[in-house]
């Protein structure tokens, strides 16, 4: 193999590439889709030496993942600062200027400019398989280019939102996180479907931002796979803001004329100037050609710790990102995609795989430590088991359980100062926070972690190291954090769990 070369224009047949009208082009590695997971395969194969090719339909940078950067980014984090300052002594800044949030959330980075000072060359155009190691290539006017693979074909096409099957759908516009994400005036009633995290962010942002929002929620909860306790403090703070909360019903329909008249389940009518419909994401893979590789098209992909797609002879199909549906968050895609990109490059040189936990060539946080963070007010952080799961997997676990903030008003009277956490007492009065972790009660590892309330996201990184190093307790004792700071609730949880006579086991 020679690093550093370029794909290059073969005459038809050549290179294994079956004989066709169109162009064939031959190079190392193609990548059909340019979101992150793509991005990164692409800079990590091509900084190996190999000559790679990134198809893409969309501008770089995609849609991201299940829950875009645009919607749990770019809308709710300029609101929750406004929001804080709010709440505290002394400081009244204004209601929030919402046309310069959304000027602000419109703003892109170059991303066509990152791939090419990567060695990557990009070719716009909807990619499919036509069969092993050969991506079509079909452009906006019409024309068609063959890429044969000498070694990788990686799919990082993604999701998109996935629609209910409601009558008239396409009538009623409604809004995707990506049309949320895009918005350019607030709609002054504004229904949004769905009780997962997407649905959250957004109506925690448009509330904030000036829409009246109703949140219509299947579940009789919101967030279903984050600790309860959690989902409680998200569902009480919405409600405080003025969110209408409607759980355990459906939209049975809906009709647009002058506004959107939704009927629920129950009877009830609602009537909204947009419906943002957050009822979960579909794998991106009804026009790929996995027919041509004896695969099912349509449904998600899955891959194996390596990224390599089952059933496929000669282990060159990857599947990275959200569309192999192991963990959808944009954060996690990009892990999966520097070890995919690893694998891809080593076996191009012949060396073999470390398929160990925890190798460079294995994708073992996938199963363990997910972290993922929630914009909405209060901020809520986790990384690993939560106490349902572990409940469902029959896991026996320690739940350590602590309140870090008190309202002053209120609690003092009730509380010990030492029970208090300086850093939570600076994101103002009256705000409730709360932490808990899950250990192993055989060998005193943390295996999961949930923080909730202000300045929470900081937490994460130092429960996510605990987890993948398997840090002891009684080393994790020795970590002193500094005062006033955040980091204090990790000194208040291990002396809960010291002065706790008896753990409790399991359940959530």
């Amino acid at each position: 193999m020679q690093a550093g070369r370029h794909p290059s224009a073969v005459p038809r047949g050549e290179g294994g590439a079956p004989h066709s009208g169109d162009p064939v082009r031959i190079c190392d590695v193609v990548v059909i889709g340019a979101g992150p997971a793509g991005e990164n395969v692409a800079a990590r194969t091509a900084a190996a030496g190999l000559s790679t090719v990134i198809v893409a339909a969309e501008p770089a940078g995609g849609e991201g993942s299940s829950r875009p950067c645009e919607s749990g980014e770019a809308l709710p984090r300029p609101v929750l600062p406004h929001a804080e300052a709010r709440g505290r002594p002394g400081i009244d800044p204004g209601p929030p200027d919402v046309a310069a949030l959304l000027r602000h959330r419109g703003r892109r980075s170059g991303r066509r400019q990152g791939l090419e000072r990567a060695g990557v060359t990009l070719i716009r155009g909807h990619g499919r398989l036509s069969g092993p190691r050969i991506v079509e290539v079909t452009s906006a006017d019409g024309a068609r280019l063959r890429l044969a693979a000498r070694h990788a074909v990686a799919v990082c096409t993604g999701t998109r939102a996935a629609l209910p099957a409601l009558p008239g759908l396409a009538g009623l516009r409604p809004w995707t996180s990506r049309e949320a994400a895009g918005a350019t005036r607030v709609p002054p009633r504004l229904a949004i479907v769905g009780g997962g995290g997407v649905a959250v962010e957004l109506a925690t942002a448009w509330q904030a931002l000036g829409s009246q929002v109703t949140l219509v929620v299947k579940e009789p909860g919101l967030l279903p796979r984050m600790e309860r306790f959690a989902a409680d403090l998200v569902t009480d703070a919405l409600r405080a803001s003025g969110v209408e909360l409607r759980f355990g019903t459906t939209l049975a329909a809906a009709t647009r004329a002058t506004d959107v008249r939704l009927v629920l389940s129950g009877g009830e009518v609602l009537h909204a100037d947009e419906l943002l419909l957050a009822t979960g994401r579909a794998p991106r893979t009804d026009d790929l050609g996995l027919e041509t590789v004896g695969l099912r098209p349509g449904g998600w992909l899955p891959s194996d710790d390596t990224y390599t797609v089952p059933g496929v002879t000669g282990d060159w199909l990857y599947a990275v990102g959200d569309v192999n549906q192991r963990a959808l968050l944009t954060h996690q895609g990009t892990y999966q995609a520097r070890i995919a990109g690893t694998v891809i490059a080593d076996r191009a040189r012949d060396h073999p795989l470390d398929r160990s936990p925890w190798s460079r060539h294995t994708g073992t946080a996938d199963h363990v430590a997910v972290p993922q963070v929630l914009f909405a007010d209060p901020v809520v952080a986790s990384v690993g088991l939560t106490a349902a799961e572990a409940a469902r997997l029959g896991r026996e676990v320690d739940i350590v359980d602590h309140d870090h903030a008190h309202d002053h008003a209120h609690d003092h009277a009730h509380a010990h100062d030492h029970d208090l956490v300086a850093g939570a007492q600076r994101h103002g009065p009256g705000r409730r926070c709360h932490a808990r972790i899950l250990l192993d009660p055989a060998c005193g590892t943390l295996l999961g972690a949930t923080f909730a309330g202000r300045g929470v996201a900081g937490l994460l990184q130092s429960a996510t190291f605990a987890i993948i190093g398997e840090i002891p307790l009684n080393r994790l004792r020795h970590a002193v954090p500094a005062c006033p700071a955040l980091s204090e609730v990790w000194l208040r949880l291990l002396e809960t769990h010291r002065d706790t006579a008896v753990p409790v086991r399991g359940g959530p």
